[in-house]
């Protein structure tokens, strides 16, 4: 008999009732990829199944390989693969590969310039276990990596598109992934991934979102929802935080409209201060209201519950956007 994979109660989805998923877009994005490039290779820490990667393995088993639990070994054997020529994407949870391989990732493989792609799962609060598997910092620590790009998607058409461009990328990168059944939403608005890029995807008179990651979903439902209260909302897509496309947020943020940002992260050193450094030092400096998650340890919990406790629920974004313009 076959026993089938299932999925534990700690990677709970976070989509919204309602909205079109696709399994497992990640796996399935690095398996095609590799029909086409043979140097592309696959790593994990012995979390396969949870970063999708196990799809990799079912296609290309002679190209994947599972360290156990040594994160640190997972980035300094990937950095080796580089060094010969491979391409690989090695994935593991955002905890583990940011907090625990920090150095690994930085002089292994960022200071070489390398051709690694990390893949972080459970970024932010996509997950209900609490402080040791929430990466709500990751972010804030990766940006100060020199020569490290970041991907923050949004749904399963950023996470297809960014796949192939982050291998064909000649340095390092950092990919926060969303895993399992992931939202498909993009594609309703006429939008590419384009690495290095933001894109408006809708046009607002009354406020702008910035938004980056799983909050551009909720960016987008808020926006939909405050046009009911008479708001008319521009929603502005981040889905790379390093480089950042300064020239777009700032075109975005040259009105006298509300602006807000988004983000599954802290507060602290994530795209709000990505935002705030490109108005000061683009000579726009304005005000901006942050959304994101606030400068401490969370709790563990059901993750509906969590999202509404602090503040990346759709309802409670409406909330805020609301008391602002009152």
């Amino acid at each position: 008999m076959t026993r089938r994979l299932t999925t534990s109660a700690m990677i709970a989805s976070f989509v919204d009732e309602g909205m079109r998923t696709t399994p497992a877009p990640f796996g399935h994005a690095l398996a095609a990829l590799a029909e086409q490039r043979p140097e592309v290779v696959g790593l994990t820490a012995d979390l396969g199944k949870y970063t999708d990667m196990h799809l990799f393995a079912q296609a290309h088993p002679e190209r994947y390989f599972q360290v156990g639990m040594a994160e640190q070994h997972l980035l300094g054997a990937a950095a080796g693969m580089a060094e010969v020529g491979l391409v690989p994407f090695a994935a593991t949870y955002s905890v583990f590969a940011t907090r625990r391989a920090y150095d690994f990732l930085c002089l292994d493989i960022a200071e070489p310039g390398l051709n690694v792609n990390v893949i972080g799962g459970l970024p932010g609060l996509t997950t209900g276990y609490g402080p040791s598997h929430q990466a709500t910092e990751d972010v804030s620590l990766l940006r100060g990596v020199p020569g490290l790009t970041i991907v923050d998607p949004c749904d399963s058409v950023d996470i297809e598109q960014a796949v192939p461009q982050l291998a064909a990328h000649p340095g390092p990168t950092y990919l926060r992934l969303l895993r399992g059944k992931v939202a498909t939403i993009l594609d309703e608005y006429d939008y590419r991934f384009e690495l290095g890029k933001a894109a408006e995807l809708r046009p607002g008179r009354d406020v702008v979102l910035v938004s980056s990651g799983l909050m551009t979903m909720r960016a987008l439902a808020a926006a939909e929802e405050l046009a009911r209260h008479h708001v008319d909302v521009s929603v502005v897509h981040c889905p790379t935080i390093k480089p950042f496309d300064a020239g777009t947020v700032l075109r975005a943020a040259d009105t006298d409209r509300l602006l807000v940002t988004l983000e599954n992260h802290s507060v602290v050193g994530g795209l709000a201060d990505a935002v705030a450094t490109a108005l000061v030092t683009g000579g726009k400096p304005r005000s901006l209201v942050p959304i994101g998650l606030p400068d401490e340890f969370l709790a563990a919990g059901a993750l509906p519950t969590l999202h509404d406790r602090y503040g990346l629920s759709t309802d409670k974004v409406v909330e805020r956007v609301l008391h602002e313009l009152s």
